[in-house]
């Protein structure tokens, strides 16, 4: 296969992708989107032999255009520009989610300060306040006073991107110190791990723990349902636990797998080139 990678940076998840896709023989371009131009028409040479694409742009905005650019020069790309769009924006994830019936915190969105703080008193406190964009847990706010959201708001209001003027307001959910990220495919669960910590985010990124968790047939159903709300591909699909079971909470399209890969027994990247051989071939016979 002819394969191009797209990317801003080369971290240790593209390297194991990298080093899996080499060992089976394929020819892999890398493409740096922050060097590319993208023709309307024409297809830039760079592109023109791919039998697909990759998608790990770090920037949300590269992203979302890399793969439409891509869709449009007729190269299928993982993730799709429709799953792309989607899981890149908190709103519409949650959309998805909710009006697929998948369990989900409750949420909130408002565009004014005044309102916001409605929503925020609606929830009582402790309630999160996250941006619509973003990753890594960045700019999350877990708010535990009036004082403290009042603040919060101002400065989101006064400083921040256009972005940062939705307020995305969701209910506070008592996890047990954990998450649960889930690597699927099309659905189908790969691999999970359990990510530990002290701190109410507990995110591998963050310096979590990680081991690895076994899912049950419930967390396996919610993982199917929400991979097909966002349009299916390469997802990470984070659940939290409560009383009264699992709710999905986030679906990234970009996903990174290096901590999992190290958490479980599964070769994740050997397990993601399976899929996208069989994806190709199925390409090339339709």
């Amino acid at each position: 296969m002819q394969i191009g990678l797209l990317y801003s940076r080369i971290r240790k998840d593209e390297k194991l992708l990298l080093a899996e896709l080499r060992d089976r023989g394929h020819e892999v371009t890398k493409i740096d989107v922050r060097k590319e131009t993208f023709d309307l028409t024409d297809v830039p040479d760079t592109f023109a032999d791919l039998d697909v694409a990759i998608d790990r742009c770090l920037a949300t905005s590269r992203s979302l255009y890399a793969t439409q650019f891509c869709e449009a020069y007729g190269i299928p790309v993982v993730n799709s520009h429709e799953t792309a769009d989607i899981c890149a924006d908190k709103v519409k994830t949650s959309l998805a989610l909710a009006g697929a019936g998948i369990p989900t915190p409750a949420t909130k969105v408002a565009f004014t300060t005044n309102s916001a703080m409605e929503a925020i008193e609606s929830f009582g406190y402790p309630c999160v306040l996250k941006p619509v964009v973003g990753s890594w847990g960045r700019l999350m706010a877990k708010i535990d006073s009036k004082s403290a959201a009042e603040a919060i708001l101002e400065h989101k209001a006064t400083l921040g991107h256009y972005e940062h003027k939705v307020f995305y307001v969701q209910e506070f959910v008592d996890k047990p110190g954990r998450d649960i990220r889930v690597l699927a495919i099309d659905g189908e669960p790969i691999a999970a791990m359990a990510r530990h910590d002290d701190h109410w985010l507990t995110n591998a990124a963050k310096g979590a723990e990680t081991t690895k968790f076994e899912l049950d047939a419930e967390a396996k159903s919610l993982v199917k349902q929400a991979s097909d709300a966002v349009g299916g591909g390469l997802l990470g699909v984070d659940l939290m636990e409560t009383e009264s079971g699992y709710t999905v909470h986030e679906v990234n399209h970009t996903v990174e797998f290096k901590a999992l890969n190290e958490a479980v027994d599964v070769d994740v990247p050997a397990e993601v080139v399976d899929w996208l051989e069989s994806t190709v071939k199925t390409e090339v016979v339709a």
